[in-house]
């Protein structure tokens, strides 16, 4: 099986002018011909997603969630920034193209307001090391201020941790604050012992 790197376009603003970009060149996978999900849905089976409560749904991101409060709700994690439609496409279909997959963006529905109000995201590293494996990443995960306290939180962590699983990566990672150690922690996740987390902002404002 030969496997193809992930490509891009380099700006929002190549993709807004209609330049034939890499992007547009690469190969159709069934998850860029026409779907409007940013993955295989068929990928979240009844197994990765486990019990949902009634009146909600589990699915993958969607471009129309543009305009159903994904931003908003991933805005009560952290800065969003300013992003108009052209620029959601763009990232959105950039991120829908990688070969292999690479993003997997799950999303809380609810079925009465077709709003989103939980997100998490599950993000792939492929490696040469460890036989080519792939390494998971946990990240941006949130839910609504409206609907915390329902354990939605540990809805969308298992889902995150059976569909790494389901991927067959070596490992699973994430950051996270001191307090939410023991949240994190329910799921398997231990401390990395001799192991430290730094960065370098190059945004300060971020």
């Amino acid at each position: 099986l030969q496997m193809v790197p992930p490509v891009f376009t380099t700006s929002p603003t190549e993709y807004r002018t209609g330049i034939r970009s890499e992007e547009e060149c690469a190969p159709i996978t069934p998850t860029s011909k026409g779907s409007s999900f940013l993955f295989d849905p068929l990928e979240l089976t009844d197994e990765i997603v486990g019990g949902v409560p009634n009146g909600l749904r589990v699915r993958p991101l969607h471009i129309d969630d543009f305009d159903k409060g994904f931003l908003s709700v991933l805005s009560q994690l952290t800065s969003v920034g300013e992003m108009d439609r052209s620029g959601w496409e763009w990232r959105f279909r950039s991120m829908q193209r990688t070969t292999p997959s690479t993003y997997f963006v799950c999303v809380v529905e609810d079925l009465d307001s077709t709003r989103v109000v939980g997100a998490a995201t599950l993000v792939l590293e492929w490696k040469f090391i460890h036989s080519a494996g792939s390494r998971g990443r946990v990240e941006d995960v949130v839910v609504d201020e409206s609907m915390r306290g329902k354990k939605l939180g540990v809805l969308l962590n298992d889902v995150l941790v059976r569909l790494a699983k389901k991927k067959g990566v070596y490992k699973v990672s994430l950051e996270c604050k001191d307090k939410l150690i023991p949240f994190y922690e329910q799921f398997g996740y231990k401390k990395d012992a001799g192991n430290n987390f730094l960065v370098l902002r190059f945004d300060s404002k971020i």
